[in-house]
């Protein structure tokens, strides 16, 4: 008995895992060698640590029956092969005719042979077609049946002959890494005239690639952009922007140290973490930068920052990871997905908040100075434009 994983995203597909095609895009048309290439690349997927449950459903010995039609035999009985494979369509199969009315209900007539007459297969060749000349034929005078091996189905994929193999993904290893086995193995093992081709959901992420690095590309460009509007530097936002990797590394190492992979809902987690880790490093930069305008040297300030904001970071920064724990140790139906995403949040915000009170201010100390030293605009400052509305607020007010 096997078991399969429900898709990832909810009726995308009928279980989750991978899915791909063998091509065979030499054009042999030679089912059993295609079965046997398709035997060997599957036996060799499943050596790989990133896969598990590799299968595929495609055999070319597949016991069958032909039926094999003496055209001249049929032209003497005055048979048509449209006629004869009409009727053994009806007969066997059935057809769907006309309906009828009986107490006020609406029936289907469906035109069949009945069940005793086509119980076995040697039983086709005992049924009957009609003649040009309205005479009743039997099958067997035109028509043999013999037992062969072949293909239960023909399955082409962009217009090639080809299998399909399906499987799941190995424990501790993400789908892009599975994806990437099965390139290495593609490439190493198939002969020539044979490729994949991926299907499913499979075929949606290698199309679109790999994005999570763009993701976090454009929150980070969105993040500086709103920060150099708020202070009115080019430097001070970097200060922010480069305080959040330790958060990143974090929560990479705790799900490394539970077995867990970089998943999309890993992703999320991380992005998340940008907006909770950047705003306890704004916390720190907008009291420094007070500071600094006050009077304090950059140093002075970056000490002040850090020492007023120290518990209240602490404390929020606390709550939010008691308020985790339940997802880290999360059971029962979609455990793995809360587990993920509350073993990277924790694991993110536990390094953010440990060590970003000691990196932050070092930051500003650096980019603080720069800023000092060299405006990239002559009208540039590099106190927080809220700041300035609100004094001079207070100012008209006691005015």
């Amino acid at each position: 008995i096997e078991f399969f994983q429900p898709p990832a995203v909810p009726g995308y597909g009928a279980a989750g895992g991978f899915e791909l095609r063998l091509l065979d895009k030499g054009g042999t048309n030679d089912y059993h060698k295609i079965e046997k290439v398709n035997t060997e690349f599957v036996a060799e997927l499943g050596k790989r640590p990133e896969l598990s449950s590799v299968f595929s459903f495609y055999s070319a010995s597949f016991p069958q029956y032909m039926l094999n039609m003496d055209y001249d035999l049929a032209r003497q009985k005055g048979v048509t092969v449209e006629k004869a494979m009409s009727t053994l369509s009806t007969l066997i199969g059935s057809n769907y005719e006309t309906n009828f009315i009986k107490y006020n209900r609406q029936y289907k007539v469906m035109v069949q042979a009945s069940p005793e007459y086509r119980a076995l297969p040697e039983d086709v060749l005992k049924l009957y077609v009609k003649n040009d000349k309205d005479e009743m034929v039997p099958f067997s005078a035109f028509m043999k049946m013999d037992k062969v091996y072949g293909l239960s189905e023909i399955t082409r994929h962009n217009m090639y002959t080809s299998t399909e193999i399906s499987g799941s993904y190995g424990k501790g290893y993400s789908s892009g890494m599975a994806i990437d086995a099965i390139k290495d193995v593609a490439e190493k093992t198939l002969p020539r005239g044979f490729a994949i081709d991926w299907a499913g959901i499979s075929a949606d992420q290698v199309a679109r690639g790999n994005e999570a690095i763009y993701m976090f590309l454009i929150c980070l460009g969105f993040v500086y952009l709103l920060l150099a509007a708020q202070y009115e530097s080019f430097f001070l936002p970097l200060a922010v922007i480069l305080s959040l990797p330790t958060g990143v590394f974090g929560a990479f190492c705790l799900l490394k140290i539970m077995g867990l992979e970089n998943n999309i809902y890993a992703q999320v987690a991380m992005v998340m973490l940008i907006g909770l880790l950047g705003k306890n490093a704004v916390l720190i930069v907008e009291f420094a930068v007070q500071r600094h305008r006050s009077g304090a040297s950059i140093l002075r300030a970056a000490i002040d920052g850090a020492s007023a904001r120290f518990r209240p970071i602490l404390m929020t920064s606390c709550a939010f990871i008691a308020g985790l724990i339940p997802l880290v140790v999360a059971t029962g139906p979609g455990a793995l997905g809360n587990r993920t995403i509350g073993t990277a949040a924790l694991g993110g915000m536990l390094f953010g908040t440990i060590f970003g009170v000691i990196i932050i201010p070092g930051l500003y100390v650096i980019f603080g100075s720069l800023a000092a030293k060299r405006k990239l605009i002559k009208v540039e400052e590099e106190n927080p434009l809220s700041e300035e509305i609100e004094n001079n607020t207070e100012k008209i007010h006691y005015a």
